[in-house]
């Protein structure tokens, strides 16, 4: 069949879930056995998120070709279990950069520039790059931002060309906010009216509207809104708040949003959608009663989306372990020998985040020291890794000036430096590893157990390495590298044999966990977390 495209809109504010939303149809169009890959458009003029702080953007996510996306590809995976790659994720600043590279080659033949006909032409160029690939049966574009931006409007444009050039090949979902305003008790629905009304105004008439709201949205309200907004009333749907975002593809469902998205689009409605793993996965999240405890030690546990990734991989290992998740963010930059015992003594296990720069460090050094002394599952990851290296070094090997040359260029015991052909690369971000890498894993290590197999592919996105001038005092000391790359010899994960579950990976294994495809290592280190916590209680 022709590939169908569907763009997904906000209005009102932003952060309403456009992401989830359209995770959550693509889940449901899946499972009716179609083939579906979403694409986000951000309107920034960054490159993309790579040199973003958390703050700014929260979570930069990594694809398996190794491009640095926004969060909400994650949730792309997560919900599809089909993973993504540098064409599901295009910024303002991709779509200039590639205008003016060529109108600089002469590409354009001496025309003059414009926002239209050519920036829009290379946004709509880029929409249809997967449906052109024959792969997809249904193509969901996220369009960032909200309606009424004024850096949105080169996307909108391109999407009212699209609609009018594909026909029913395309459709218009716009999600927006109905507030209930507490002191009147009453659900508004005027803002919904004007953000379909600015739709309108550039020229795009939505199929679908999906209502967010904290209140059940009564049916005579939701037809009042079909009607002031030229949409059919049973294409109004609304999204309540849901316990877990894991619930939204059900909520969907029950609501009939796929079948009116194959109707509109002129596909046959054939049976239901298989949702079986599914179901599954929320009935065990449903019954858990027990609980285990995380401990998150990072400097961005303040930001709800700076470690979304892990939170999400730890949720699902939990469930899949029959187990709710109790996840304690502890800040680094306020963890010290005085506290560390009072801050970790509850965790039944505690994950070393990720990061880069020396802002916080020190506090991971703490918690590493107090969980390697004190026998409590620990898990590093990328920077997390490296921690485990320097404190190591420090405490256990004696090298009291032991670091990173990304915190200190001077130290005498790099044990995690840059690989020499990285140190000439001056451009920021150049000197990244990116993307997914093989990694052998040592037979009858932990790591490999967890794994059950012996190669693994996982994603990277850091900088500095294991220093192997340095591999056999770690090793005769206990640390052992039981994982590297093949082809360099890099060390990829080390651990100690002697511990309960004291494992670092310098791959961010949180990147291809999935509800339907939990990642092994995460499974394994909350089973260790739970015997712990078992152990404590006798």
């Amino acid at each position: 069949m022709e590939t169908k495209y569907i763009f997904v809109t906000g209005g009102v504010v932003s952060s309403l879930g456009k992401g989830i939303i359209s995770s959550s149809l693509a889940c449901l169009l899946k499972a009716r056995g179609l083939r579906v890959t979403i694409q986000k458009f951000d309107p920034y003029i960054n490159i993309d998120p790579g040199t973003l702080n958390p703050y700014e953007h929260g979570e930069c996510y990594v694809t398996v070709d190794g491009h640095e996306a926004d969060l909400d590809l994650g949730h792309y995976e997560r919900f599809t279990n089909v993973q993504t790659t540098r064409a599901n994720n295009v910024t303002t600043g991709r779509i200039y950069q590639s205008v003016i590279d060529k109108e600089r080659r002469g590409d354009y033949l001496g025309k003059t520039v414009q926002i239209v006909p050519h920036v829009t032409d290379e946004i709509k160029r880029n929409v249809k790059l997967l449906g052109n690939t024959g792969k997809f049966d249904y193509v969901i574009t996220e369009i960032g931002g909200t309606v009424g931006d004024i850096e949105s409007l080169p996307y909108l444009e391109a999407v009212r060309q699209l609609r009018w050039e594909l026909g029913q090949n395309a459709l218009c979902i716009h999600l927006t906010y109905v507030p209930y305003i507490r002191a009147a008790k009453e659900l508004k629905t005027k803002p919904t009216q004007h953000s379909v009304k600015q739709l309108q105004e550039v020229g795009i008439q939505p199929d679908i509207l999906v209502l967010r709201t904290e209140h059940d949205i009564p049916a005579d309200m939701r037809r009042k809104i079909a009607l002031f907004c030229n949409v059919s009333p049973d294409a109004v749907i609304q999204s309540p708040d849901v316990p877990s975002i894991y619930q939204v593809p059900l909520k969907m469902h029950d609501q009939h949003l796929d079948e009116i998205v194959l109707r509109k689009t002129g596909v046959p409605v054939e049976g239901k959608p298989d949702m079986a793993a599914w179901l599954h996965f929320l009935e065990r999240m449903e019954k858990a009663e027990e609980s285990v405890t995380i401990g998150l030690v990072g400097k961005y546990v303040e930001l709800q989306d700076a470690y979304k990734s892990i939170n999400e991989s730890l949720f699902q290992a939990a469930t899949y372990n029959d187990r709710k998740l109790n996840l304690v963010y502890i800040h680094s930059e306020k963890l010290n020998d005085g506290n560390v015992g009072e801050k970790l003594s509850g965790m039944d296990g505690v994950i070393i985040a990720p990061g880069f720069g020396h802002r916080g460090i020190d506090g991971k050094f703490v918690a590493l020291k107090w969980c390697r002394e004190h026998d409590v599952p620990t898990f590093g990851i990328c920077l997390g890794m490296q921690c485990m290296v320097i404190e190591f070094a420090r405490d256990v090997l004696g090298l009291a000036d032991a670091n990173s040359t990304e915190m200190d260029p001077t130290t005498p015991h790099n044990v995690i430096d840059l690989m020499e052909d990285q140190k000439s690369v001056t451009a920021k971000g150049g000197t990244m590893r990116l993307g997914a890498y093989d990694c052998v894993l040592v037979t009858g290590s932990r790591a490999a157990a967890a794994y059950g197999c012996t190669e693994v592919k996982e994603r990277h996105r850091h900088r500095f390495e294991f220093n192997n001038d340095y591999r056999e005092r770690f090793e005769a000391a206990g640390m052992k590298c039981v994982g590297e790359n093949p082809d360099t010899h890099l060390v990829e994960v080390v651990e100690l044999p002697d511990h309960r579950w004291f494992i670092g990976t310098q791959y961010h294994p949180e990147y291809s966990s999935t509800v339907l495809s939990p990642n092994p290592i995460f499974l394994d280190f909350i089973k260790a977390a739970i015997a712990y916590k078992h152990d404590k209680q006798k």
